[in-house]
């Protein structure tokens, strides 16, 4: 059972180092502008997400509703201490993508709204502009900015 959980535990570790190189690279691609890759990297970052979260919850299941803490707790000396070393490890890299993440977040939605305001001034540049003239008949034009189903006079 020592082995399974240790194999359970080792396993979330290299995923979460994974996950870790994976969220640098996207920062990469994001301050390169690279949206074909960071769409092709976000596929393989969900992926190992859930496989991820498959491993915690065969972990679960296998401990039930004892904690790791417990479990190692009622482990010889050795094996309790690389379980809580392992343990640890996990938490800290956690911690690291958690902060990547949100980096990278942050990062996409900047760019996002950098993109939108690029789109908004070049439609507003394109977009006919409001002329104050006389038509041939030496009226004012009445300018119409919007869409109208009924015109006329009562």
């Amino acid at each position: 059972m020592f082995a399974h959980i240790h194999g359970n535990l080792h396993r979330q570790f290299k995923a979460l180092e994974l996950l870790l190189s994976l969220l640098e690279e996207e920062f990469g691609l994001l301050r390169a502008r690279d949206t074909e890759a960071v769409t092709c990297l976000e596929f393989s970052i969900h992926e190992l997400l859930r496989q991820i979260l498959r491993e915690r919850m065969d972990l679960k299941k296998i401990l039930q509703e004892t904690t790791l803490g417990e479990y190692a707790g009622l482990l010889p000396e050795e094996e309790g201490a690389a379980v809580n070393r392992l343990y640890a490890r996990i938490d800290d890299l956690e911690q690291q993508t958690s902060r990547l993440a949100s980096r990278n977040a942050e990062l996409s939605l900047a760019l996002l709204d950098q993109s939108q305001s690029l789109l908004s001034f070049l439609h507003s540049q394109i977009a006919p502009r409001r002329r104050n003239t006389y038509n041939a008949k030496g009226r004012f034009c009445e300018d119409r900015p919007a869409a109208a189903l009924i015109s006329g006079r009562l």
